[in-house]
């Protein structure tokens, strides 16, 4: 009896694996892919919001923040950019190649009543954050019982 063994990545462990990334795709995570040259990301983001503003966390690893641009127009916040390949040397061969790169695109819409002029942009450690805070009158106020 001859038996040979087979080495997987911890995505490919189990069979339900490629289940996944078939609903991955499908929901709009990870990458979406349109043909064979032309590729899309989807970075993942956070949308949280608290009694001061709204704030919009996304993943961007391996970028700079001049790779990124970000646009709030209609109460719609839009995060693009581009990841770009280290050149290639005509040397190499590729045994496996899962890194991604190309253009990427995801738009939050925001609830009505933001202050667009006061919105604050972070990029640190391949993470952005964006903080959009509440106009006042929109904001919580709380009522004192007499």
């Amino acid at each position: 009896m001859n038996r040979t063994l087979v080495r997987q990545t911890p995505a490919e462990a189990t069979p339900f694996s490629a289940f996944g990334r078939v609903f991955d795709d499908f929901l709009g995570r990870g990458w979406l892919r349109t043909d064979d040259v032309d590729r899309l990301i989807a970075p993942s983001l956070d949308l949280v919001e608290d009694a001061q503003a709204y704030v919009v966390t996304a993943e961007l690893p391996g970028l700079k923040k001049e790779d990124v641009q970000i646009q709030l127009e209609d109460g719609v916040l839009s995060i693009s950019g581009e990841k770009r390949q280290e050149a290639e040397g005509k040397e190499m061969t590729f045994h496996r190649m899962e890194r991604r790169y190309g253009s990427f695109y995801r738009a939050v819409t925001l609830p009505a009543g933001v202050d667009v002029d006061k919105v604050d942009a972070r990029f640190e450690h391949g993470v952005l954050t964006v903080r959009v805070p509440k106009r006042e009158e929109v904001k919580a106020k709380a009522i004192k019982i007499q």
